[in-house]
């Protein structure tokens, strides 16, 4: 686990917690949470993984406001979701966009409907463009971008608005595996550049625990928490991290507990 006395960005991320208590949901009758309780450490990048079915997706659907919960609450750092500045990275960047506007108008949305003074709007926009060294012509419509473009743009208009807490459900899901580790290092730099809480879902193992500072390994249904695995791997972490022996036996270990669970739910199926 971090020292909370490290330095500043450390000590700030310690400061608080993401409290899910007694969270149910179901679905015609048959219950995805049952009572489920979880407390995550602010500031942290937690990979969500488990079996499909499971309900990842649902889980932060839930916790970002964007499905309601039959029962249970969400606190972030003693804060309702309302009063928390929250974004979300989709998986379908395509559907997720804007098609009839361009890209410079996409990123800007949140910040316009916020009614942002253009002045403001401009000066983020050149911050992010500039931290981030993307090489996107910003002036184009989506269809004229690439895939791996398309989902960039996706993710600035997510961090534009500057959130305590960014979602990203299956982000690089349809890029190639080229961009998808290009992608994996751009959003590594936004976390690591910025105080934010991130909260992944992924179906890729290698890809939940390059990103995380901490995997959450989740049960079948009624799902639960397996184990939560600590992530203690230098970052910032690119290809050559995959084959690190420590990178390895953390993924192992992901894998030993996923397996159990996948084995645990085959065998009550019987």
């Amino acid at each position: 686990m971090l020292d909370c006395a490290a330095d500043n960005r450390q000590r700030k991320r310690c400061s608080g917690h993401i409290e899910i208590t007694e969270l149910s949901k179901a679905f015609n009758g048959d219950p995805v949470y049952r009572d489920f309780n979880l407390s995550l450490p602010v500031g942290e990048f937690v990979s969500v993984f488990g079996p499909n079915g499971c309900g990842k997706s649902t889980l932060i659907n839930m916790i970002s406001g964007l499905l309601p919960m039959d029962t249970g609450s969400v606190l972030y750092d003693g804060k309702s979701i309302e009063e928390t500045n929250i974004s979300y990275v989709f998986q379908n960047y395509r559907d997720a966009l804007f098609p009839w506007i361009r890209a410079i108008d996409n990123i800007l949305y949140p910040l316009k409907i916020r009614n942002v003074p253009k002045r403001e709007q401009k000066n983020r926009l050149d911050s992010i463009l500039s931290e981030f060294d993307i090489k996107i012509d910003i002036l184009k419509y989506p269809y004229q971008l690439s895939g791996g473009q398309q989902q960039t743009i996706s993710i600035l208009r997510s961090i534009i608005t500057d959130p305590e807490v960014l979602f990203l459900d299956e982000p690089f899901s349809a890029l190639d595996y080229e961009m998808t580790l290009l992608m994996r290092e751009r959003i590594q730099r936004i976390f690591l550049n910025r105080d934010i809480s991130m909260i992944l879902v992924s179906h890729d193992l290698e890809e939940a625990v390059q990103l995380a500072s901490q995997v959450l390994l989740l049960t079948r249904r009624p799902t639960r928490v397996a184990e939560t695995i600590p992530v203690d791997i230098p970052w910032p972490r690119n290809a050559a991290t995959l084959s690190d022996p420590d990178f390895v036996a953390i993924r192992s270990r992901c894998l030993d507990v996923f397996s159990r669970e996948v084995a645990r739910g085959e065998r009550g199926s019987i």
